[in-house]
């Protein structure tokens, strides 16, 4: 799998990302949709990965810098027909990496409080991320939870 800093440039990936934010829509109410679209993807906070699989996009994943040891992952997704295959475990220990090497402390996340959502936070259970309290902007929300990994216990 070739995961790669992305430019946001390509249709597939737009298609990606909006196919994400359909599901977000139907999955969460509008004052708990946290998914960033292309826009806010570009900022310059914000770094945008993309993988690649024979030529074909698999899935991607971004993170937000809060400030100089702090990232919040966001847009971690896996196209569809690629589940249960190994794409997120390969993105999200990618970006772990990336962010270890950058010198980043910790990575947090807010994902979603239901059903649809239990695999993306048994994953993230997996890689040693801890539920925490909102942090950043968040509040509390009955439909989302918080997830939080130090990166200097790794």
């Amino acid at each position: 799998m070739d995961i790669r800093i992305d430019d946001l440039q390509g249709r597939e990936v737009a298609d990606l990302l909006e196919k994400h934010l359909q599901m977000m829509r139907r999955h969460s109410p509008p004052e708990s949709k946290h998914a960033l679209d292309l826009e806010a993807l570009r900022a310059s906070e914000v770094t945008f990965w993309s993988a690649w699989e024979d030529g074909e996009l698999v899935g991607c994943a971004a993170w937000k810098v809060l400030d100089r040891k702090h990232v919040e992952l966001k847009s971690m997704k896996t196209k569809a027909g690629h589940e249960r295959k190994g794409v997120g475990r390969s993105i999200l220990a990618h970006v772990l990496k990336a962010a270890k090497e950058a010198g980043y402390e910790r990575v947090s996340l807010e994902t979603g409080s239901m059903e649809y959502f239990k695999p993306a936070r048994t994953l993230y259970e997996r890689f040693g991320f801890h539920y925490c309290a909102p942090f950043s902007d968040y509040t509390d929300d009955p439909n989302s939870v918080f997830l939080t990994k130090d990166l200097r216990e790794s």
